[in-house]
């Protein structure tokens, strides 16, 4: 064995030993859910969110005191990766190994932009492609003229230490719910129905994952299950690929799913949700860092094939302390940190990237977008538009600079391109602009039950993403609930003070005083009537309290992730 072959052994172990510890962590979930372990259930996600830097970090460890003085040959590195490559071929999961092992180089030497001679880069493949074999699943037939017993032979195979509450009756009204809801099939339109092995965890929750079969057609299905002080039932189905989505959507935790493979996992849930990007997937299903290394592939397949197309600033109101721009024909944008903020805004650089650091380990419940950060990306400065150029030389020196025909950003983060709340709220007209406004108030809402204060709630902070959900993607100024001072509005007992500009009286760091909030929120008056009607508690600071006592107390609310309306009766 040549020394090429030993270290890429060592790799390919490090990356074994870092997949036993994801699934040993994730397989916790089943027991959180069986005893309510809620606060246990949070502490394991975010365990598993550092893991893999960990294992990174003791790998790098190992190889730098096996290596000595050769830890920076290219040379070797070279041969590292053709004998990793040999290694790893014909795995499943093999691009995770490449990502694996990518992480490591790029961390060795430092790497800017991308190097090919020591990396795996291969920008025009779509990992799951070669993907053929199926990913592990139970399969029944569903009768016409008895639905109910398909469905309870799904519930007997897919067991927990806590029964079932009334099982022949979670049975019964799935099948009537899926019924119902595919009644424009025709007759008897279930005739099957095909679930993953695996059962996937989030927050208070269980699913089933599958597919549900017509004679001539199939619908993703996913059957949600609770477990309530009676036991555990079935409590909602989602059948529409657009409920679906946002249950896999981007501005959610990830799943606790014991996968053996991932890559066939993936391309079983592309038949569910085909307008999914990949990388969106690896995400959600706790491969954070796969996840990135899909979205720069995918991102810069479609930027070298677009080549007339340029980076321009994105649309909105400028941040104070973000330059924001995109690529018009890409769902993308891209955050850089600005070396100066504008009055009013009192934080660091340093205190901005810790708030988005703290973001990547919170529940984000549907309402936080999932922001990742590259480091070292490299554009040719051809590609910017003029302005917006200047801007990022202007404003975001520290993070930018120039290398020959190259802009290399030091740091920046990568979101879903949403429509900013302030612009969609003048485009559109009618219900649609109260639907929005309203579930603006939502999501702040769902955002304190979680034990998360945007801090500033301008529109320009909210996006509205393609299923009209409002989601918070602006995080320096987040705060825990439980950290924040809710004060009621002191009564003026002048004229001088009525009419003051100013508080006539001490605001300390960390007070909130939520009776104030319409005066920041900038809706027009009919729409914040509106809102104070629906969601009146928001400006009670006696809500928030009782909200603080019951975070306090460990009791934290319930945030379904989907509607009410897909609860079975």
């Amino acid at each position: 064995m040549t020394a090429a072959d030993a270290i890429a052994a060592q790799i390919r172990d490090a990356f074994d030993d870092y997949h036993a510890r994801f699934a040993a962590i994730s397989r916790r979930a089943q027991r959180r859910f069986e005893t309510r372990d809620w606060a246990g259930a949070r502490a394991d996600a975010s365990e598993r969110l550092d893991l893999y830097d960990a294992c990174i970090d003791e790998c790098g460890r190992r190889l730098a005191a096996l290596l000595a003085t050769q830890a920076h040959d290219r040379a070797l590195w070279g041969a590292v990766r053709a004998a990793y490559a040999a290694l790893t071929d014909g795995l499943i999961d093999v691009e995770l190994y490449k990502t694996f092992y990518n992480t490591l180089t790029r961390r060795f030497f430092r790497t800017r932009g991308v190097d090919p001679a020591i990396e795996f880069v291969a920008l025009d493949i779509e990992p799951t492609d070669a993907i053929t074999r199926p990913v592990a699943r139970h399969s029944y037939t569903v009768s016409g003229t008895r639905p109910t017993d398909a469905f309870m032979r799904v519930l007997e195979n897919y067991r927990f230490a806590v029964p079932y509450a009334h099982r022949t009756r979670c049975a019964a009204a799935i099948a009537v719910r899926l019924q119902d809801d595919l009644a424009h099939w025709g007759g008897h339109p279930v005739r099957g129905i095909e679930l993953l092995d695996t059962v996937f965890y989030r927050e208070r929750r269980a699913y089933l994952v599958g597919r549900v079969f017509g004679e001539h057609r199939f619908s993703p299905c996913v059957i949600a299950l609770v477990h309530g002080e009676g036991g555990i039932r079935a409590e909602a189905v989602l059948t529409r690929r657009a409920d679906v989505a946002q249950l896999f959507g981007v501005s959610r935790s990830y799943f606790q799913a014991d996968l053996p493979t991932v890559g066939d996992a993936v391309v079983f849930l592309r038949t569910l949700l085909p307008n999914k990007p990949v990388d969106e997937l690896y995400t959600v299903l706790g491969r954070a860092k796969q996840g990135k290394t899909e979205r720069y592939r995918s991102f810069f397949r479609y930027f070298q094939g677009h080549p007339d197309e340029r980076l321009v600033r994105a649309e909105g109101t400028p941040g104070m302390v973000m330059a924001v721009f995109t690529l018009p024909g890409y769902p993308l944008v891209f955050k850089v940190i600005r070396d100066r903020f504008a009055w009013p805004k009192a934080t660091t650089r340093e205190e901005v990237q810790a708030q988005y650091a703290r973001v990547f380990h919170l529940d984000r419940v549907g309402r936080l977008l999932d922001a990742q950060p590259f480091r070292h990306l490299r554009f040719p400065r051809a590609r910017f538009d003029p302005a917006l150029l200047a801007e990022l030389r202007d404003s975001c020196a520290a993070s930018v600079s120039e290398d020959g025909d190259d802009v290399v950003l030091s740091l920046c983060y990568v979101q879903r391109r949403l429509r900013p709340l302030d612009l969609y709220l003048r485009e559109q007209t009618g219900e649609a602009v109260r639907e929005a406004a309203l579930d603006y108030g939502q999501a702040i809402v769902d955002l304190a039950r979680n034990d998360i204060f945007p801090g500033d709630m301008l529109l320009k902070n909210f996006g509205v993403s393609r299923h009209r959900r409002v989601v918070f993607y602006d995080y320096d100024e987040i705060r825990a609930v439980s950290e924040c001072h809710f004060r009621e509005w002191p009564q003026a007992t002048s004229y001088d003070e009525q009419i003051a500009s100013e508080p006539w009286f001490h605001v300390a760091p960390g007070d909130v005083f939520p009776e104030r909030f319409p005066m920041f929120m900038g809706l027009p008056a009919p729409l914040t009537a509106a809102l104070k009607t629906v969601h009146g508690q928001l400006f009670k600071p006696q809500w928030w309290w009782q909200l603080q006592a019951q975070l306090r107390s460990g009791d934290w609310p319930d945030t379904p992730p989907y509607p009410d309306a897909l609860k079975l009766a």
